[in-house]
């Protein structure tokens, strides 16, 4: 018995520099290991972990959320690619109804309709934090304005600074359309914080975005189609859908219009909800 004992201390001390090395250095990842049940006994598993918890797998979380920007509704779904991107797919939907809205007399009324969906890669420079850095585009949208357009009897309209008079018995009516989608797709770039999937585990998120998506100069169409032109004494009366001189200070006017907006290259993306994920293997 003393033989064994002098054995074991022998053995200890042997190991000793090998454990005080192990305890004092300060590994950034660790081989732990995780024992599963099986049939027939245990099975040891190792995975490697951080000081923040287990790294996740590529592709091994799937991430879904919702909230609120300004093309209306929002829906993401993300999946994560390694530790510093996460592939986001998203999409927003919105009807509204505008009225009573004039411009140089012409009075509309009509629908604003948001509808578009895109991807994007996330690009996370500090994995272990929020922020983040997405380029991407836009490969459906569908972001309209359309109106109905209206001049009432008797009332002053103008089109390339000429003015006319309405048919009190002959109304001019008509319509137009805005498109918010000449680039298509278009481009998009946002910066944010708040990561889908978090390095350090947990399952809730509460993103927020900004950004923007070049979207090109917005279209702009208006069509008179029926309906009296007159001067201001009710005289002098022409067709506004066939009139060579009305047609062509309309298409004066639509130019003026597409002028105006050519600074509206972008449209800008801001966005906050919340989001859950879960694992997927």
């Amino acid at each position: 018995m003393k033989r064994i004992a002098v054995y074991l201390t022998l053995a200890m001390l042997a190991a000793s520099p090998a454990l005080i090395a192990q305890t004092t250095s300060a590994p950034q990842d660790l081989q732990i290991p995780r024992y599963y049940a099986v049939s027939g006994g245990a099975s040891q598993v190792t995975s490697t972990v951080n000081k923040y918890g287990t790294a996740p797998k590529p592709f091994s979380r799937l991430a879904f959320g919702g909230g609120i920007s300004a093309m209306g509704i929002n829906m993401q779904a993300a999946v994560n690619a390694n530790r510093y991107i996460n592939l986001r797919g998203t999409g927003n939907y919105f009807n509204y109804t505008i009225s009573n809205i004039s411009s140089n007399g012409l009075n509309l009324n009509g629908k604003l309709n948001f509808a578009a969906a895109g991807a994007s890669v996330d690009f996370y420079p500090f994995p272990n934090h929020g922020f983040r850095l997405s380029p991407g585009a836009l490969f459906y949208n569908q972001n309209t304005i359309g109106a109905n357009v209206t001049v009432a009897g008797g009332t002053k309209f103008t089109l390339n600074s000429v003015s006319y008079y309405a048919s009190s018995t002959s109304p001019i009516t008509g319509n137009g359309s805005l498109g918010l989608n000449t680039s298509n797709p278009a481009f998009t770039m946002t910066t944010g914080w708040g990561n889908m999937i978090s390095r350090k585990g947990g399952h809730w998120s509460f993103p927020f975005e900004l950004g923007a998506a070049f979207i090109g100069v917005p279209s702009v169409n208006v069509a008179l189609t029926s309906g009296l032109a007159c001067n201001a004494q009710g005289q002098n009366c022409v067709n506004v859908a066939t009139d060579p001189n009305v047609q062509a200070n309309l298409q004066a006017q639509i130019a003026k219009y597409k002028s105006d907006l050519n600074p509206f290259k972008y449209y800008p993306i801001v966005s906050f909800g919340v989001g859950y994920n879960f694992n997927l293997r």
